[in-house]
């Protein structure tokens, strides 16, 4: 039963009332963290095929064709024969070396110009079993160093052929270094890297700024990346209506009464209750739902909060789950200064995913 203060409050339309985040705790082991490390559900399908570049921006068509010989170029490195191997690496033959040149590929863009689904298509598109090939965010890569320890992570990924780290973090220094030690580890190992981050707002206008900054900030390793630059704005916003507005908290209620695994939870009391779970266990927290429905959006009150807020949004991204909300728009979410500050990349990111999952929600309401 839903822990809701809403959900109490109208008489149930469904079977059963809705889920409640706040009553998730879940434990994560780390063997699945390992074995998630692949593109979430949203990319599942995603190919450099159904990547439809803006033909005003053939930064788009040049990265596709980029990318596909890189993948090519990946057949034979770092083959393992049978291709069995054991969650931490243990009895697996030492691969070789990866032939000389740049081993990593760096897709340097704005919001919504399509990195994540070319980074999945590279990963689709690499000739390996997907034991063989790791997929995951910045933040998921420094969870699984906290879960298994540094050299137990170098020692599960570098019998890898591919490494594809999405939304690559340059605002944390601390993190920053460790992951760059890790990836230098790597690329001896032989393994090729891929990686995505987002050019500042307040940067857009500045060429390869992120790119400068992203090879700068993994200090030793930028011979081996190449930087790809993809212009374009934002295809979530691109020829669609404006977000929707927020619904009636009556409206949100009712319809997750209606919606066969959809949680309900007012916004403040999730807020309090991800600072209760660590974000490596957010993606199951997520588990099963078909639709988050929350009440009393409002903004956000410090730093510390809108980061795991970001995260959460991140997971529903991937998993494609459709956000009903009453309250503030997601837009408002965040204070000018948090916009204006340090984290400001990762506060849009989360506003433009939220604001898509806000439009996929829409048809969860009953006309009328």
């Amino acid at each position: 039963m839903s822990s809701s203060p809403a959900a109490s409050e109208v008489s149930p339309i469904a079977d059963a009332a809705p889920l409640s985040l706040c009553a998730r705790s879940p434990h994560v082991p780390a063997d699945r963290l390992v074995a998630e490390m692949v593109p979430p559900p949203r990319f599942d399908s995603v190919r450099f095929a159904t990547y439809i570049p803006d033909p005003n921006q053939p930064s788009q068509t040049e990265a596709v064709r980029v990318l596909e010989g890189f993948a090519g170029g990946l057949g034979g490195a770092h083959a393992v024969a049978g291709g069995r191997r054991g969650l931490f690496g243990f009895g697996r033959a030492k691969a070789p070396k990866a032939p000389a040149g740049p081993r990593g590929v760096y897709l340097d863009g704005g919001y919504g110009v399509g990195k994540t689904h070319l980074l999945a298509s590279l990963w689709h598109a690499t000739p390996a079993e997907p034991a063989l090939k790791a997929f995951g965010t910045f933040v998921e890569l420094t969870n699984l160093v906290g879960a298994l320890g540094f050299q137990q992570t170098v020692q599960t990924l570098s019998g890898h052929r591919l490494l594809c780290i999405d939304e690559f973090e340059l605002d944390d220094p601390g993190d920053t270094v460790l992951v760059s030690t890790l990836l230098g580890r790597l690329v001896d190992a032989g393994v090729a890297l891929a990686a995505t981050s987002n050019t500042l707002p307040g940067k857009l206008g500045e060429g390869r700024f992120a790119a400068a900054d992203f090879l700068r900030e993994i200090q030793g390793l930028s011979a081996h990346f190449r930087a790809l630059r993809i212009d374009g704005e934002d295809y979530r916003h691109r020829g669609l209506p404006e977000a929707p507005a927020p619904f009636s908290e009556e409206q949100v209620t009712k319809a997750a009464y209606a919606t066969p695994g959809a949680s309900l939870d007012d916004f403040p009391g999730l807020l309090d209750h991800l600072a209760k779970v660590h974000p490596s266990r957010y993606g199951a927290l997520t588990d099963d739902l078909s639709a988050v429905c929350l009440t009393d959006v409002q903004p956000v009150p410090d730093q510390s909060t809108a980061l795991r807020l970001v995260v959460l949004a991140d997971r529903l991204y991937d998993r494609e789950v459709p956000v009903l909300a009453s309250g503030l728009p997601f837009d408002r979410l965040f204070s000018e200064e948090m916009l204006n500050g340090g984290y400001r990349k990762k506060y849009f990111r989360a506003i433009s995913r939220l604001t898509a999952l806000a439009r996929d929600a829409k048809g969860l309401v009953a006309p009328g």
